[in-house]
């Protein structure tokens, strides 16, 4: 990484039945894994307005002649390591903060209101803070970023992963090693048909053109 300053995108391999479950239930797996694949699609082209290099990190692991297919090679990418996703995001970090970043940000990929703008923001909140966090309506989180100077590995140690306790769990962690955390607005991810119906009515994600497919 070139670039001191970098964005790391989790994805999931574009796989019916292997991506948003809760969803599925509601609508269909072939239904909700368009509904994944365009809003992978609505954060890429947010992202490409930035001035940050960002990185593809893909699950499972030997997915990335998939990922290819999909998104194309002109992405940096890499594959997700671990055994939990707390895992998976340390070993992330880790990865870019030894490639050269000095500010790191790992965000998810279902948060139709992710702007380039609040990316900035939590870049910017870097400069005089240990850490940035963005919640999710849900109860987890939509980013997370730290300095290299202020990560803290333990921040993904004891989490109780998909459930709405996510965020005050990390937020207790957060108090007890004293970093002096930013926290970012409020937005919703896209989980459920009651979440689908809400991105319905703001209208901010649209399905990605023929020519943009590389499927």
């Amino acid at each position: 990484m070139s670039d001191r300053s970098a964005v790391l995108l989790f994805i999931k391999s574009p796989e019916k039945g292997k991506v948003k479950s809760r969803l599925a239930k509601a609508i269909g797996e072939d239904a909700a894994l368009d509904v994944y694949k365009c809003l992978v699609w609505h954060t890429l082209e947010n992202l490409k307005a930035g001035k940050y290099l960002f990185r593809l990190c893909f699950y499972p692991p030997d997915s990335g002649a998939i990922i290819e297919n999909w998104l194309g090679n002109t992405y940096s990418s890499a594959p997700q390591h671990g055994r939990d996703l707390g895992e998976r995001m340390k070993s992330a970090f880790v990865k870019a903060f030894s490639d050269g970043a000095e500010k790191v940000l790992l965000i998810g990929s279902d948060i139709p209101d992710l702007s380039i703008s609040l990316v900035d923001n939590a870049f910017n909140a870097l400069d005089t803070s240990d850490a940035v966090i963005g919640p999710a309506r849900d109860g987890g989180y939509y980013l997370i970023g730290f300095n290299r100077a202020s990560f803290l590995p333990d921040i993904f140690h004891g989490i109780a992963w998909s459930t709405d306790s996510v965020f005050y769990q990390t937020m207790k962690v957060f108090e007890k090693s004293d970093l002096n955390v930013h926290v970012l607005k409020v937005l919703m991810d896209v989980d459920t048909f009651d979440d689908l119906l809400s991105l319905f009515k703001i209208g901010n994600v649209k399905k990605p053109q023929s020519s943009q497919r590389r499927e």
